[in-house]
């Protein structure tokens, strides 16, 4: 079967690989053709998904990396450029939210400690950056590129209670903008996804409790939250040369959270 969106011959790095969001757009792209780069924290669940996913399309490759960390990231960075010889595709997928709460505080700017505001806003948006910092000047010199940025709806409409990740959010928004006009030229693509409620691990405080999970569904026009296959898609699209003419778009992916 032919894949609706092909990638091969490309070479993609996926932050937060191994699970979610991330770990369902390793199976998609690897699935599509692309060599596939899974670079996480976990590098158990990293590597036992690299060789799970090794045999459906392009190669894998798992990597440790801590995004927040300039000297971690260039690191990875160099490792992908000397064994494939070059980066074509981005998703700057890792962060954290309501799952590292009992380490990272979420609440209002109030009742937030600056500490929480530096580790969340140096991992949501940072980290990305650090990312494009590094991968930028390879996909230049290949002759363009496509980044993908994972944001949320937080970044778009007024969600309360958790004030440095809705910063660290929106931060991603306004940098995919400047970077999709700053690198327009060099054929390099910036886009952002701003996804509603998802099915992952990292959200499984806030679905595992039903208050929250009904909320949550009662505030999506569709009556659900996302399962992490539905994000990975768009992903997927916006890696390929189907999204050739779309760059510095924000697309919400919340099934309709941001319209009502």
């Amino acid at each position: 079967m032919t894949a609706a969106f092909p990638l091969a011959g490309r070479i993609a790095v996926i932050t937060g690989a191994a699970s979610g969001v991330g770990l369902s757009a390793t199976e998609l792209f690897a699935a599509a053709g692309a060599t596939v780069v899974l670079a996480d924290r976990q590098v158990d669940a990293t590597n036992a998904a690299a060789e799970k996913y090794a045999n459906i399309g392009g190669q894998t490759m798992a990597a440790t990396v801590d995004i927040a960390d300039e000297r971690s990231v260039e690191a990875l960075i160099e490792l992908t450029v000397k064994r494939f010889g070059r980066i074509d595709i981005l998703f700057n997928n890792a962060g954290i939210g309501p799952s590292s709460a009992n380490v990272h505080p979420m609440a209002n700017v109030v009742d937030s400690p600056a500490t929480a505001w530096d580790a969340i806003l140096a991992i949501n948006l940072k980290g990305p950056a650090l990312m494009c910092r590094h991968v930028i000047p390879h996909m230049r010199k290949s002759g363009g590129g496509s980044i993908i940025n994972n944001a949320s709806i937080n970044a778009l409409v007024a969600v309360p209670g958790a004030d440095a990740y809705t910063a660290s959010k929106g931060g991603l928004v306004a940098l995919t903008r400047a970077m999709a006009v700053e690198w327009a030229p060099h054929k390099i693509r910036v886009n952002c996804l701003c996804p509603g409620p998802i099915d992952t691990p990292m959200n499984a405080p806030w679905l595992e409790d039903p208050d929250k999970r009904k909320f949550l569904e009662a505030s999506v026009p569709l009556g659900r939250v996302a399962q992490p296959v539905e994000i990975a898609q768009v992903a997927l699209f916006l890696a390929s040369d189907a999204a050739s003419y779309l760059t510095g778009a924000i697309i919400p992916v919340d099934g309709a959270w941001t319209a009502a």
